[in-house]
């Protein structure tokens, strides 16, 4: 019976085991997973200072704006952006320390540790996904594996690129809309000093927020892989697209106009991708049939 499969079907036969066999694979796996993570976050707290510092840059160059903008200097948010990415220097209007605070005696250490976990999700990523791609590879079909591999690969270069929005562009354009909440007069002033924690909180929530909308072209691509989305259903649907886009930037983002039009634009760019690579999946899909076609002959 053998003779008559496929050679795909042959090889996921081959590579057929008893259960015992793929607890122990299983296990396996879950151990080199926990090992990683303990490693990275052993990594990431031994560096908790130097990275939390890293994390306050937005924030320190959005203050040393705001500080020279009170002190007469001509400077608007977008030279945030060419101070985030090296093209102007940092104005100096008066020496001036950023200041966070935290109000618990355990807070700052319990942040950090919350940090190296998440550093640790980050740092390992790739390791735990091939893990899981690992495990489940040998019950897929060789063309399943192929075609699953630049998915996998593409998913954390995407996070990577989202996080990097976070941090040059959107950290700062909050932390500048933040700061200029502030009120001071003669008798009153309302200064800005957050929490450690709660800083903390924006800038994991900003990442996850962005990383995962950044995920858009992977989960459409693989559900048109998988037939559940074709590019005709993703263009017609555009419009819809557009202002679910709009409502998840408006909830991820703060209450101005800018910093949602600079998660929105990316992302409506990200569906017009995905709408290509669903419809290069299409069109590969339909030249296999072809020539899986041809190939059969009439008897």
């Amino acid at each position: 019976m053998s003779d008559d499969l496929s050679p795909d079907d042959a090889e996921i036969e081959a590579s057929r085991a008893p259960l015992l066999d793929h607890l122990v694979e299983l296990r396996r796996r879950l151990i080199i997973c926990v090992a990683a993570l303990v490693l990275g976050f052993g990594v990431c707290f031994a560096f908790a200072d130097q990275i939390y510092t890293f994390l306050l840059q937005p924030f320190v160059k959005a203050s040393a704006l705001i500080q020279a903008q009170r002190s007469g200097m001509e400077h608007g948010p977008f030279d945030l952006i060419a101070v985030m990415i090296g093209l102007k220097d940092v104005p100096i209007a008066q020496a001036h320390k950023l200041e966070l605070i935290f109000t618990a005696p355990l807070e700052f250490f319990f942040t950090k540790m919350k940090m190296a976990g998440f550093g640790a999700l980050v740092l390992t990523f790739p390791i735990l996904a091939w893990q899981v791609y690992a495990f489940v590879a040998p019950g897929l079909y060789k063309k399943e594996r192929m075609a699953f591999l630049p998915f996998l690969s593409a998913s954390p270069i995407l996070f990577l690129m989202g996080g990097a929005m976070v941090y040059y562009f959107m950290l700062p354009f909050v932390m500048w809309f933040s700061l200029n909440q502030e009120v001071t007069t003669a008798a009153v002033e309302v200064a800005l000093k957050p929490k450690v924690s709660d800083y903390l909180s924006l800038v994991t929530t900003l990442l996850l927020g962005f990383g995962l909308c950044f995920q858009l072209p992977v989960v459409l691509s693989l559900a048109g892989l998988a037939g559940l989305a074709s590019s005709k259903m993703l263009r017609e649907g555009r419009r819809y697209a557009i202002v679910i886009v709009f409502v998840v930037a408006a909830i991820f983002t703060p209450p101005d106009p800018i910093s949602q039009l600079m998660l929105a634009i990316p992302i409506c760019g990200l569906y017009e991708i995905s709408i290509w690579c669903v419809w290069l999946i299409e069109r590969r899909r339909k030249r296999q049939e072809a020539a899986a076609g041809q190939d059969i002959v009439p008897v």
